[in-house]
């Protein structure tokens, strides 16, 4: 439940409220940030999740990090090269240290990377061919030998990764958790199962380093690493997560100042504008993560697969006014969406062009015109002979933000296509995800963060074997594309791979797999006493290297 799982977090926290400010750091005088559920794994192996994925990063570098505008830049990787086929990088690292004092080697990385796949846990995947293209690695994911992987360590400040296809966002990847190095001495002296359940079981290398945590405790508290490679450029000593399971506890927290990073809910988004004090303490940040309905054509479904008619999903994509959606529900700044990849996301490496920067390209099947959608309703009627439809929409009710959402959305569709019934099924987080992976569901809301910031971390989703969520779509045209621009024909071709791109998004689109609905943004209060906060639309959301205390 990889994506969808760190999404549901994702949504979790921006459904947490603060209506408050403050000028201190908290009780401490540290930087003290909400989190909007538990840290499930600090293993980068085992890790799903955006809260874990953020701790592990504050704690670990990986060869590549991201600077203030998200651009991939070194970290423990000095310097790279790349082959002229690209499709072989050699990473020279850093002098760095593990916080024991060990030195960060090539070795860790190979290490880290090997039994990773060997593992094959959710994100192993992002080492396949769908994504990375690291040499034999869907093969040792499948249970081969890892020491086939395409990984080596001529020395130990020499790293070599080769690839079966060139992948022109590679080194952004780097900054992921699931290539970060692992200190294979430290590890193999723990107690197995037990790596990064303890600050005395947890190595970090990075920034900081765990001073508290236990699994399953709403309090992580952390210090700054003095053995890191860039300490001179910490300002801050450390800082503690605290999670906010409800909106009035974040609320209080922010304004009594235990808490001075929060992210709130479109009514407290209204509410704060009105504020001329409070205003001050807003952020908005774009966000990568695309809100859609999942259309489940399996004909064993309810209502005997309706679904699996595309004239019926046509209908009620068109059906939806995304305008009001997102200025009269969502209310955090989100944009209305008529893509399957999000707004200003994956810049075009050569013109800086976001993928999705032309939202009318597919308005002849992605929109809202009522007319059309009765057209392709009467459609729907006559093929399935049907003169009714009587669907069940879930979602998951963590937070207000949802409920709201689907309401809009069965008024609307109910309103404007008349026989078209939609049943609301509000249903807790770990239900919810049970039901979408076991295909148990005709319409969900879907919220899908990206894992890096290329389209295909989307495009991926809907190849016949490519997710959780089983729409029960598959289209022999539309994974060869995918196929082509991942280690096929198109790999090598960066502008007939963005190009094809788009193609297969069309197909998408008229097929109407899902409806596209916004795409998100995160609103956020920071107390007037607290910057250098970087976001970011993909991977690592929330990085802390450059906080400040004022």
């Amino acid at each position: 439940m990889r994506k969808i799982f760190m999404t549901v977090l994702l949504m979790l926290t921006l459904a947490l409220t603060g209506c408050g400010g403050s000028d201190s750091a908290g009780g401490d005088g540290k930087l003290s940030v909400m989190l909007g559920s538990n840290v499930v794994s600090l293993d980068s192996a085992q890790a799903t999740d955006l809260a874990s994925f953020e701790v592990i990063a504050d704690c670990i570098d990986g060869l590549m990090q991201l600077d203030a505008d998200g651009k991939a830049i070194p970290a423990l990787a000095e310097s790279y090269d790349v082959s002229a086929d690209g499709k072989t990088y050699t990473f020279h690292l850093r002098d760095a240290k593990w916080a024991n004092g060990d030195p960060v080697t090539a070795d860790d990385f190979v290490f880290a990377w090997r039994r990773h796949c060997k593992m094959s846990q959710e994100y192993a995947y992002i080492m396949g061919d769908t994504v990375a293209c690291v040499k034999n690695a869907d093969a040792v994911i499948k249970g081969g030998d890892p020491s086939t992987l395409g990984v080596s360590a001529p020395d130990a400040k020499t790293f070599v990764v080769e690839l079966d296809a060139p992948v022109s966002f590679f080194p952004s990847l780097m900054v992921f958790p699931t290539f970060y190095p692992v200190n294979e001495k430290f590890y193999s002296s723990l107690t197995e199962g037990t790596y990064g359940t303890s600050p005395e079981t947890f190595l970090a290398n990075g920034a900081f380093t765990l001073a508290s945590y236990i699994p399953g405790t709403a309090n992580i508290q952390l210090k700054k690493n003095d053995t890191y490679w860039n300490a001179a450029n910490i300002t801050i000593d450390g800082f503690q997560y605290q999670v906010v399971s409800s909106s009035d506890n974040a609320l209080t927290s922010f304004k009594n100042g235990t808490l001075n990073v929060v992210s709130i809910g479109g009514n407290q988004v209204e509410y704060v504008k009105q504020d001329s004090e409070l205003a001050k303490n807003l952020k908005t940040f774009s966000s990568g993560n695309l809100n859609y309905l999942s259309f489940n054509q399996d004909p064993k479904n309810h209502h005997a697969g309706a679904l699996a008619n595309a004239n019926l999903r046509l209908a009620i994509s068109n059906a939806i006014d995304r305008e009001s959606l997102v200025e009269n529900f969502v209310m955090t700044g989100a944009k209305a969406t008529y893509t399957a990849v999000p707004i200003d996301f994956a810049p075009n490496a050569k013109t800086g062009k976001y993928f999705a920067e032309d939202q009318k390209q597919f308005a002849d099947v992605v929109g809202f015109n009522v007319s059309k959608a009765q057209e392709f309703l009467s459609k729907a009627k006559a093929e399935l002979g049907k003169d009714s439809f009587d669907l069940n929409l879930i979602y998951s009710n963590d937070g207000d933000a949802n409920t709201k959402i689907v309401q809009a959305i069965k008024s609307q569709v109910e309103e404007n296509l008349p026989g078209v019934k939609v049943n609301l099924q509000p249903m807790p987080k770990a239900e919810y995800l049970s039901n979408v992976t076991s295909n148990s569901y005709d319409l969900a809301l879907v919220g899908w963060a990206p894992d890096y910031n290329d389209p295909m971390t989307f495009l991926t989703l809907w190849t016949t074997s490519g997710c959780e969520i089983a729409e029960h779509w598959s289209n022999a045209d539309y994974d060869k594309i995918i196929s082509d621009c991942s280690t096929g024909s198109l790999a090598e071709d960066y502008d007939a791979r963005w190009n094809a791109m788009y193609d297969a998004e069309k197909i998408l689109l008229d097929n109407a797999v899902i409806a596209p609905l916004y795409t998100d943004a995160n609103a956020v209060l920071i107390a007037p006493n607290v910057e250098g906060i970087d976001f970011h639309v993909a991977g690592i959301v929330r990085v802390f290297k450059n906080a400040k205390l004022k």
